[in-house]
């Protein structure tokens, strides 16, 4: 019911192809902006803030972000000359449009977009404080850093420069910490009591990968040909 009565009301400028994910939202764009304000309630960006970290020029965001108050999915403000906007926890829309939102284009999928090429990785999942207030646990917000289990064995080096390049676009540091692939069964400690013990959000690995390759055929050229093997 809402996503339908939302098809009517959300309007974004079309920057990429609409996520197959979410036929409601007509490009990536508006999406990961929207994920952006709504999965984090507790988070006012500038629309330059706003641009920096989606990669969205900056007219675009303006637009956006107005077509999206419009709705009522945003509140913003003004300090001097500096736009701010925020999500509207208000609306009738906020709780399931955050919910679907976060998973396919927020923290948790910026997360294993940058996970997925790595090898060695058998499983990896968000804890602590982040994955306490995405589900729902009161708390300070907004969350400073994302905590992070990996399970397996990964490079280390290379998981580092993908957890690096996610920080970037989540605009806070993300911390790993890495473990053996079945830790979560058989490990002990105070550490593994503290985490199993609390909200753990699994990562989607496996989806990740695969919207990668769809998004490479995607941009292959009409006529163009695969690698032959």
């Amino acid at each position: 019911m809402i996503i339908h009565k939302m098809k009517s009301i959300i309007q974004f400028v079309e920057r990429q192809p609409a996520p197959s994910l979410l036929p409601i939202l007509r490009s990536q764009q508006q999406a990961e902006i929207l994920a952006l304000l709504l999965g984090d309630p507790a988070l006012e960006l500038s629309l330059t803030e706003i641009a920096a970290r989606t990669g969205a020029p900056q007219p675009s965001v303006h637009r956006e972000i107005g077509r999206a108050e419009q709705a009522g999915l945003v509140a913003t403000r003004k300090i001097g000359n500096t736009r701010l906007a925020r999500a509207n926890t208000d609306s009738p829309y906020y709780a399931g449009l955050a919910e679907v939102l976060t998973r396919a284009f927020g923290v948790p999928a910026v997360l294993a977009e940058a996970l997925a090429p790595i090898a060695g990785i058998s499983a990896a999942y968000i804890y602590g404080s982040w994955a306490a207030r995405h589900q729902g646990h009161t708390g300070q917000r907004p969350v400073g850093d994302i905590d992070v289990l990996i399970l397996g064995t990964p490079d280390r080096d290379q998981l580092y420069r993908a957890l690096g390049d996610a920080e970037q676009r989540l605009g806070r540091p993300v911390q790993a910490t890495i473990r053996d692939a079945g830790w979560l069964e058989s490990g002990t400690g105070s550490f593994h009591d503290t985490v199993t013990s609390r909200p753990i959000l699994p990562l989607a690995l496996a989806q990740a990968s695969s919207n990668r390759r769809g998004l490479r055929r995607h941009r292959r050229r009409p006529g163009q040909l695969g690698p032959r093997t």
